[in-house]
């Protein structure tokens, strides 16, 4: 048995995801506020492993070129990321060479993350892409965050000043709710302003 099977045996892991502006951050942050239970951010992890001078920092680099650093904002040569998503939506090979890149070191991020919280009975993993990028053996059960595209589709607009088009492709690159509902084990209905899932996090929590 390894060390990650040891772990999870003793511990339960909710893996929390959803479609790109579902609602998960206005859940994690309500978890955060009213729980005492350790949340580890994917995206998180996702911007420490590009931070200049890392491993994932000098491979974008030798892929992408100087092209790819924001000049105009920082001295320390940061990666632009708003220009990275831009340059991966629109080439697949890019996206698909960024994931296979980034995905295995963030899993092993936070199963390092994960052993740092050994004692605690619970811990929630918010992983956006869980499904696209297998993250599933990490956790003991899935909640899935419920959202009408329209829904989504306004929220991204607003959020990232984004056209309705963009806002579509966006949520059509990412597996449909109906496919992730099939592997997830809690829904959390984020559909309207009534917060319905506030009472699944209290029976759940």
């Amino acid at each position: 048995m390894d060390i990650l099977q040891k772990s999870k045996n003793n511990q339960r892991r909710i893996g929390l995801t959803g479609g790109i502006a579902s609602g998960k951050t206005t859940i994690t942050n309500y978890i955060r506020k009213h729980k005492n239970i350790p949340i580890l951010d994917a995206d998180n992890l996702s911007k420490e492993l590009i931070k200049p001078n890392t491993y994932g920092y000098k491979k974008i680099l030798d892929y992408f070129g100087n092209k790819i650093i924001d000049n105009k904002n920082n001295s320390d040569k940061a990666i632009n990321r708003k220009l990275l998503r831009k340059i991966i939506f629109k080439h697949s090979k890019s996206k698909e060479w960024i994931e296979k890149l980034l995905h295995p070191l963030i899993k092993e991020k936070m199963i390092e993350e994960c052993s740092q919280y050994k004692n605690n009975q619970t811990i929630v993993l918010v992983i956006p892409l869980l499904f696209e990028a297998k993250f599933e053996d990490i956790c003991t059960e899935i909640w899935l965050v419920k959202c009408p595209k329209e829904i989504q589709k306004k929220r991204l607009i607003k959020r990232d000043k984004i056209s309705e088009k963009e806002a579509s492709e966006s949520i059509n690159l990412q597996l449909s709710f109906e496919e992730k509902r099939k592997f997830s084990d809690i829904i959390l209905d984020n559909s309207d302003d009534q917060n319905k899932w506030i009472d699944t996090i209290r029976e759940l929590l």
